[in-house]
């Protein structure tokens, strides 16, 4: 189990992330009991109530079967985790894991379009208005980062429009774990914010209640950027796959 010690010592935030690692790159394997509190306290150079919260939050997302009493078990992350997982899924240690990046575009492609369709069934002319005054804004930037977060805007009274607790969840989750990368993010989704004469078409379909057409304008603000980041991806993960056998 090749845990480092913790540098920065009563974060428990820096325990979960390294038993994650482990439990997610298959260092600890599901079924396999964790070490003692105690044991963990030693090896992460932290005390038991960092390891104790840190195991708590594991537990919390459905990563550990913790036995009152008894031992706490690890389970396999992809069967029992939520999507509140993403976020920490994401970016592990730092890095930017290329394999959950990929996911999340192909979510957000998949999803938008049908989240677009819903709205158009079930919005009025107020959210049209929202979105054309949100669109409006996105025009007026020149700043990529500000247009992303326009765009975060407009799907957030997409979502809303379409009045679905599940896909407002999803959204919650995708939207946490794409957040913090904004600004890393600027250059590759550049041409997705950057065209606002297809967020207007896609805004016109929904004001007049066509949900045929705002799923297949959805599908057109969506897919170009997302093509693109799933080649780049793709390479970087044929780099690394090369790096790792040199």
């Amino acid at each position: 189990m090749p845990l480092q010690p913790v540098v920065r010592r009563s974060v428990p935030d820096e325990v979960f992330d390294q038993v994650l690692g482990e439990v997610v790159d298959g260092g600890i394997e599901p079924g396999e009991t964790l070490p003692s509190e105690r044991r963990l306290a030693e090896v992460l150079g932290v005390s038991r109530p960092a390891v104790r919260e840190a195991l708590q939050r594991m537990a919390q997302t459905r990563l550990l079967e913790v036995r009152h009493g008894g031992s706490t078990t690890v389970r396999d992350f992809k069967r029992f985790a939520g999507l509140d997982l993403l976020p920490q899924l994401l970016v592990r240690r730092g890095n930017l894991d290329a394999a959950v990046a990929r996911s999340v575009l192909e979510a957000r492609l998949a999803i938008g379009p049908s989240v677009a369709a819903l709205a158009a069934d079930r919005g009025g002319p107020a959210l049209a208005a929202a979105l054309e005054g949100t669109v409006d804004a996105l025009a007026a930037t020149d700043d990529d980062v500000e247009r992303q977060r326009h765009a975060l805007t407009y799907w957030d009274q997409v979502v809303d429009a379409a009045d679905s607790v599940v896909f407002r969840l999803m959204f919650n989750s995708l939207r946490a774990a794409y957040e913090p990368a904004l600004e890393a993010l600027a250059p590759a989704m550049a041409e997705e914010v950057g065209q606002a004469g297809a967020y207007r078409v896609l805004t016109a379909a929904i004001a007049a209640g066509d949900p045929d057409t705002a799923r297949a304008a959805a599908d057109r603000v969506l897919r170009p950027a997302t093509d693109s980041l799933i080649a780049a991806l793709s390479a970087l993960d044929l780099q690394n796959d090369e790096e790792k056998h040199s």
